[in-house]
């Protein structure tokens, strides 16, 4: 029986990059100047400590409408990640030490050992290497690609090995300068993603809840997305 990784670890581990993203834009490039992933990695590399609000629309065959999630990453140290919900739900979910502990009020807390999992160890030390630049290390779990220009790119991350393909079926960068605006995650069974916002695609997100326009959001085409 494939063993499913839980929704709220798999989305904060796949969203933990955003965490490297700087408030600011870098200084504009001529459109014509075609991106490359060290350019990509280079300009998403930031130390700790490290926060940034998101927020993330969930969709699903038993859902009647997209569920709509926002709260905030915090990186406070190496080693540490928490992501937590305040809407429409409070949870916290903390990476610390090997494991992953989701907290949820009025509910006793989960803890999952990142050691017995070998694709959550994959995705822990593969955003690793994404928040510290090592692109060689982000290679050893990743297929790297990327398209776009540096004011409007895209880095899409294959997995190499069969646990975390299992799980992940790619991973997709959005962003413009060295803003990352928008996360993609698939799964081998779903083709829609899980999309996250956040910089400036999360603040204008504040008046979209329907599917489409966060997919315009995320892909840079809807209302603020400039």
């Amino acid at each position: 029986m494939k063993r499913m990784i839980p929704t709220a670890v798999l989305s904060m581990l796949a969203t933990v990059m955003l965490l490297a993203a700087p408030s600011l834009r870098a200084a504009p490039q001529a459109e014509s100047s075609a991106v490359e992933a060290d350019w990509i990695l280079d300009k998403l590399a930031r130390p700790a400590p490290m926060r940034t609000g998101f927020v993330e629309l969930r969709e699903s065959k038993l859902l009647k409408q997209p569920l709509r999630l926002s709260g905030e990453y915090r990186r406070p140290s190496d080693g540490v990640l928490v992501r937590e919900v305040r809407v429409p739900y409070a949870e916290t979910t903390t990476i610390r030490a090997g494991e992953a502990t989701i907290e949820r009020a009025g509910k006793s807390s989960r803890t999952f050992s990142l050691s017995r999992a070998p694709e959550l160890a994959g995705l822990q030390a593969s955003f690793g290497a994404l928040l510290s630049g090592d692109r060689s290390g982000l290679a050893e779990h990743y297929t790297i690609e990327s398209e776009g220009t540096r004011e409007h790119w895209t880095l899409t991350l294959v997995p190499k090995r069969a646990e975390l393909a299992a799980q992940v079926r790619d991973i997709v960068l959005r962003g413009r300068g060295a803003e990352l605006r928008c996360i993609e995650t698939r799964t081998p069974d779903d083709e829609t993603p899980q999309r996250t916002l956040l910089a400036g695609a999360a603040r204008a997100a504040a008046k979209v809840d329907d599917a489409a326009g966060f997919a315009a959001l995320c892909h840079g085409d809807g209302p603020g997305a400039q």
